[in-house]
Formats: C-alpha cells, sequence, structure tokens
C-alpha cells in the first residue's frame, strides 16, 4: 500500500511539474504529435488501401474463387514468359468437361475480356471494355443489375445476340432512358440489351475496369465474334468452403487438367492454377514494404521529439535539483524520485501521441471518394503504445540522473 501510494504521489508530482509550465510542456510534445500523426497516418492509409484492394479483388474475381488459365497471375523475378506464351489457350469444350465432372467445384464458369469494342445506337457512340461470360459468371463475381435481368441458362449456351451493359454505357447510347430491350450494335453487330449493371462510379482501383464501361456478352457469342482475336479465356472455379475446400478442390482440378491434355507424368502443366490468397500474399508484400517505409520516415520525426522530450527532462532535472536533494532527506525512495521524472516524461509523449492521433481522426473525416480512410482500434493501440515507448526510453536516463543524486549536494544546489 505504501509503495501504491508513493507511486500515486509520484503521478501526482509529474501532472503539476507539467501544468505548471504550459509553454514548455507544449512545445516539447509537438515533435511527438507530428512523428504520431506520421505513423498512424501511414499505418491507416496502408490498412484503407488493403482493404479497398481486397474487396476489389473479392468484387472481380469472386471470394474463394480460382482461375485455371494460361499464365500465372504472381511474376517472379525470373518469370519465364517464353515457356507460358507457347502454352495452349483453355479452351471451351475444358470447360464444358470441368462443370459436368467436377465432384468438389460448386460453381464453373467461362470468361474473357480486355478487349475494347465500339458500341452505338443511331447517332450516339461509345467504346467499351467487353467480357465474355457463361450463365455461372453472375455466381462467380459480383455482378448487381439495376434494371433489366441476367442472362438465362438457354441465351450463354447457344450463342444469342444479348448483352448487359454497364451505367456509363447506358447513359451514353440512351439518354437518362431505360436501355432495356433497345437494340444496339457491338462493332456493327445487332445486340439486345436485357440488362444495366448498377453504378458504382469513379474508383481508381477497380480490378479489370469499371464495371460502368462495360458490356457483358455471352461467352459463346464474344468467342464466335472476337475468333479472329484469339479468344484466350480462363476457366473460374468456385469451391464449397473457401477455405479448405480450394486446396481440394485446386488437386481435382489439377488431375482432371492433366489427364484431359494428356501429360505425361514428368511432364509440367501447361496450365496455371491461380488462387486468390496467392494475389492476396502478393499484396501483403507489398503493404508490409510500404509499412516498413513509412515507419521508418516518421521515425525520423519520433526521434526529434524524443530528444526534445529528454532535453526538456535535464532542464527539469537541473531546476528541481534542491527539491530532489529536499524530498531524499526527508526520507524519499529512489524509485520515487524515478518515477516522478518517468511519468512526466511519459505523460508528454502520450499527450502527444493523443494529439497526433486526433489530427489522423480529422482527416478520416474528409470525404475520399478513391480510397475512404478508416482508423482501426489496432492503430490507435499502436500509437498509444509507440508514445508510451518513445516517452521511457526519452525519460528513463534524467530520471535515474535524478534519482540517483546525493541528497547532501542536491539540497545544497541553487
Amino acid at each position: 500500500m505504501i509503495f501504491l501510494r508513493q507511486v500515486f504521489e509520484s503521478l501526482v508530482f509529474a501532472y503539476q511539474a507539467l501544468r505548471s509550465n504550459l509553454l514548455r510542456t507544449t512545445l516539447s510534445l509537438l515533435g511527438v504529435s507530428v512523428g504520431i500523426f506520421a505513423i498512424v497516418a501511414v499505418f491507416t492509409a496502408v490498412d484503407s488501401l488493403k482493404g479497398k484492394i481486397r474487396t476489389e479483388i473479392d468484387s472481380f474475381a469472386g471470394s474463394g474463387v480460382m482461375y485455371v488459365g494460361k499464365w500465372p497471375w504472381v511474376m517472379s523475378s525470373s518469370y519465364p514468359w517464353w515457356k507460358y506464351l507457347n502454352r495452349p489457350e483453355m479452351k471451351y469444350a475444358e470447360y464444358k468437361y470441368l462443370k459436368e465432372n467436377l465432384k468438389m467445384a460448386q460453381t464453373v464458369a467461362i470468361m474473357d475480356g480486355g478487349r475494347t469494342a465500339s458500341i452505338t445506337r443511331g447517332s450516339n457512340s461509345i467504346d467499351a471494355s467487353m467480357t465474355g461470360a457463361s450463365y455461372e459468371y453472375n455466381q462467380i463475381t459480383s455482378t448487381p443489375i439495376s434494371d433489366g435481368r441476367y442472362f438465362l441458362p438457354i441465351e450463354s449456351d447457344n450463342g444469342i445476340y444479348v448483352c448487359i451493359i454497364g451505367s456509363q454505357v447506358a447513359e451514353a447510347l440512351v439518354d437518362g432512358k431505360s436501355a432495356v430491350g433497345e437494340i444496339i450494335k457491338i462493332n456493327g453487330i445487332k445486340f439486345s440489351v436485357i440488362g444495366v449493371i448498377e453504378k458504382k462510379g469513379n474508383d481508381m482501383l477497380s480490378f479489370g475496369g469499371s464495371p460502368d464501361e462495360k458490356v457483358i456478352i455471352p461467352y459463346t457469342t464474344y468467342s464466335a465474334i472476337f475468333q479472329k482475336d484469339k479468344p484466350a479465356p480462363d476457366i473460374a472455379i468456385k469451391a464449397f468452403d473457401s477455405d479448405i475446400g480450394q486446396v481440394e478442390l485446386e488437386g481435382e482440378v489439377t488431375g482432371m487438367m492433366r489427364s484431359l491434355r494428356s501429360i505425361k507424368p514428368k511432364q509440367e502443366d501447361s496450365f496455371t492454377v491461380n488462387r486468390l490468397d496467392g494475389l492476396n500474399q502478393f499484396f501483403d508484400g507489398i503493404f508490409a514494404a510500404l509499412n516498413i517505409a513509412g515507419a521508418l520516415i516518421a521515425g525520423f520525426s519520433l526521434l526529434v521529439g524524443g530528444f526534445g522530450i529528454a532535453n526538456i527532462m535535464f532542464v527539469s532535472v537541473k531546476e528541481r535539483t534542491n527539491i530532489i536533494g529536499i524530498q531524499k532527506s526527508l526520507g524519499a525512495k529512489n524509485y520515487f524520485i524515478l518515477f516522478q521524472f518517468l511519468f512526466e516524461a511519459v505523460f508528454l509523449s502520450l499527450i502527444g501521441g493523443i494529439v497526433g492521433i486526433t489530427l489522423v481522426v480529422g482527416i478520416t473525416y474528409i470525404p475520399q471518394d478513391a480510397l475512404p480512410l478508416t482508423l482501426t482500434a489496432n492503430n490507435i493501440f499502436s500509437g498509444l503504445l509507440i508514445s508510451s515507448f518513445i516517452g521511457i526510453l526519452s525519460g528513463i536516463i534524467p530520471a535515474w540522473v535524478a534519482a540517483k543524486m546525493d541528497p547532501v549536494i542536491a539540497i545544497r544546489s541553487k
């Protein structure tokens, strides 16, 4: 109880010391405020970017989905592109076979995109990104329809000339009217619009392009129109379980594809199974590097702030040397003196950290269309923990010097 009471008294002394020198306190915590603001702001920006990219990946590629294609998504430093270039493209017959025979797959779809086509209706025209997809595409990726409907299986399988267009394409072609039921031309070929994709708006992180600027048609129709350009589709396969099921499904897909293509046991695969966790790991490496780089840059501000607090604490020890001597002559223990100055340093740093975090909170309230920032509890805790550590590091030596003073010498000082 005596120890706890003395610790509490040390807290009170530290608070009174800070309160009696408000101007010095304010100036000394500015460096820490800037440093904590920089670090927490970097962590918040990286976390927000990470969440945004993962949401976009799930929206574009689908959650728990693997893609069988010619090219691997993640490129290493020794990327043998010439080997992948010679691989055969995925075939519609392979998609049909996998769809009918895979036991661990929930959904199987085929899709291809990236080609630009001229879309016209009367005198109105716009260039749009084309996507050819089977009926199951809507079960793989998020394709919300705001007006009309999605493909029917019969339309997808038989190459019917129907299309689903993005909101920006619809606005350019029909001038604010409903586009459903209208006849448009894609590269001069007539198509009937059956649906309009829900508007997403401007987004710099839209993987595969913004859905507002897309036109989706049945894959069989797409492959016939772009036959001269040799379609390069991917087969998308969704597992029943997004985690454990993917591992088992990947083995089943690999075995079935090797059998389909008559690949001998010692031969390499002529295809790649791309999983989203591999893509996420690739981005995680980038985010980790960004966090480290941002922390190092912000660390210089913290270093300056820490030296500032240490300097102020040495000045404070010098000013209160006589008081220290009186306290020790009255029986104050060394830890009582040490805690006074250590708590003062930690208080200074913590207040600076709180100010820095408050500035980050203020930034998150500024409207950001491209990348909304979200300050997490984990980043707040990290900021407070770092500021506390800086306070301890900056105050421990001055506090130790004060605690080790000889009371006779200290009480005689002026």
